[in-house]
């Protein structure tokens, strides 16, 4: 009773704490994307020999410029969409979906080939 808020009706009240909560969720989105735009994760985990075996096979078939290293955990969620874990290296096939959407590429995994966000890769 002793809080401003405490005099307000019940209605009022959880109306004002549903749109406090979506301030700040909008600001930590906010904040987030900001963040990864400012500090971008880097990549430098060492690869266990079954992935380096996958990064020679990718070499050979693609070529060494067309290598990504996945940055942030991927989850597929179309068809076609890949999952794949953070450190991770991907051969670029084409840089484009099916409609021409540039923000998500083809890549072969060593193996499975589908698309990914191309946010989530950096050159290796």
């Amino acid at each position: 009773s002793q809080m401003p808020h405490g005099r307000m009706p019940l209605p009022s009240f959880w109306k004002m704490v549903e749109d406090t909560l979506q301030q700040s969720d909008a600001q930590l989105r906010t904040f987030c994307q900001t963040f990864e735009t400012v500090m971008p994760s880097s990549v430098t985990e060492p690869l266990n020999p079954a992935e380096e075996r996958k990064v020679l096979s990718l070499v050979s078939k693609h070529g060494a410029d067309k290598l990504y290293q996945v940055t942030r955990n991927i989850s597929g969620s179309k068809d076609l969409d890949l999952t794949l874990q953070r450190g991770q290296i991907v051969a670029l096939l084409q840089s484009v979906d099916t409609k021409g959407n540039t923000s998500r590429w083809l890549v072969d995994a060593g193996g499975p080939r589908g698309f990914v966000p191309a946010e989530k890769l950096q050159p290796y």
